[in-house]
């Protein structure tokens, strides 16, 4: 039987992408370590002219050797540690010594020393009992929301501008187990105190982003704490663009509001500001093992590499309060120079249209500056944007360019009556 229908069918949705101006596409990259971190690449021109025109490409064109140096604004590597070189010299150590490690799941061959060395470190970080790593952040979420939203008699409270891995493992609990979902207004706990009020499920899991990916601002932690001490509940806090960027010791939100041992799930990542690859839940021993016996994307899945997890232990050292500081001078400096009132290091721009957003973030490609247009459904209709995002790995006078590159493109438009939590002019 022909497959026609379904190429007719990818035909007609690409189609349509590209009428919405939502086609996707790869471009390809070389990186240009620094002993600050990676903060700029070299594309070639073939690529360069792509993405100035947003030609759809699959990645099928290379960067080349002596092309455009672009300065990167984009990627989540705050503190610059991909690049750190105790952190190189970790990973490259680790594969001479182990390669990749053994092959396998977790559960079954994968996990080594290093491992649980990574696990011990991560669960003192975040104050609790223990940590158990996963393939990445995504998988974490969908890990926790499917081994523990397992049943109607649980429902799942969950912020509207929740992360895309969080919305996936609600969705998932909530369809093939049957537990109720109930999405919160942003950031409104009068909201979502209403909700747990009204509802009669005997187990009730809140699951919030303390710092949200594409609006920068934060979670009200001590107020979830309240919530989940008021109600019963079970706290699940995704701490991803937080970890190692706030707290004194780099534990995150919860621990900068002094309530990370009130918090039941500490999620994180290892691929942002650890500058690595691989996710992790912080809990209890008991819900540990609990993940151990229904964390499918855990038990299913290989283990991280060895240099991977060789690369966060060695990051979690080198994230040191200097680190810190320095990230927030760069935070502080753009906020400044550019007029905008940054609450992290994820600063968004939002334009509106994803036909402007585009144009704005070709204007900044041609000043040598790579800002990625952000469109739905990655973000509301209606709220396209540019997401900058600052590291350690940023100069003083890159920062400073940015900013004015920012000012000349003119105010940015407010998201549906909620400016207080996007950049403003």
């Amino acid at each position: 039987m022909s497959a026609r229908p379904w190429v007719a069918w990818a035909e007609a949705q690409l189609g349509e992408l590209a009428e919405r101006r939502l086609l996707r596409s790869l471009r390809s990259l070389t990186p240009q370590p620094s002993p600050n971190g990676v903060a700029a690449a070299l594309v070639g021109d073939a690529t360069y002219q792509q993405m100035l025109d947003n030609v759809p490409s699959t990645g099928e064109v290379e960067a080349a050797a002596g092309g455009r140096r672009l300065t990167i604004f984009a990627a989540n590597d705050y503190l610059g540690l991909s690049a750190h070189p105790a952190v190189r010299q970790a990973a490259a150590a680790a594969a001479l010594a182990h390669g990749s490690g053994p092959r396998g799941s977790a559960l079954v061959c994968g996990y080594t020393h290093v491992h649980r060395e990574l696990e011990t470190a991560l669960a003192a970080l975040e104050q609790a009992e223990e940590a158990l790593l996963f393939p990445t952040g995504y998988a974490a979420n969908l890990a926790v929301l499917g081994g523990f939203a397992d049943s109607p008699q649980c429902a799942i409270f969950s912020d509207e501008l929740n992360h895309a891995s969080i919305v996936d493992g609600a969705r998932l609990a909530s369809r093939g187990a049957g537990a109720s979902l109930h999405v919160y207004r942003h950031s409104d706990l009068d909201d979502l105190d209403r909700l747990l009020r009204a509802s009669t499920a005997p187990r009730k899991l809140i699951v919030s982003d303390s710092l949200f990916s594409m609006d920068g601002d934060l979670a009200d932690v001590r107020g979830l704490v309240r919530l989940r001490n008021r109600h019963g509940a079970l706290l699940c806090l995704d701490e991803a663009h937080a970890t190692l960027v706030f707290g004194e010791r780099g534990g995150g939100l919860a621990e900068s509001a002094g309530v990370a041992a009130e918090v039941d799930l500490h999620v994180g990542t290892l691929s942002k500001a650890f500058g690595s690859f691989g996710g992790f839940v912080a809990c209890s021993r008991a819900h540990k093992q609990l993940l151990l016996c229904r964390g499918r994307p855990a038990i299913y899945s290989t283990a991280l590499p060895v240099p991977a997890v060789a690369a966060a232990l060695a990051s979690l050292k080198a994230a040191t309060p200097e680190l810190r500081a320095t990230l927030w001078k760069r935070v502080e400096t753009f906020g400044a120079a550019s007029g905008l009132r940054p609450h992290s290091a994820i600063v968004p721009i939002v334009v509106g249209e994803e036909a402007a957003a585009l144009a704005a973030s070709a204007r900044l490609l041609r000043q040598g500056l790579l800002v990625p247009a952000i469109r739905p459904p990655t973000v509301p209709k209606g709220t396209a944007r540019l997401r900058v995002a600052l590291s350690a790995a940023h100069s003083h006078e890159e920062v400073l360019a940015l900013a004015a590159a920012i000012r000349e493109l003119g105010p940015p438009s407010a998201a549906h009556g909620r400016p207080s939590i996007v950049a403003r002019l």
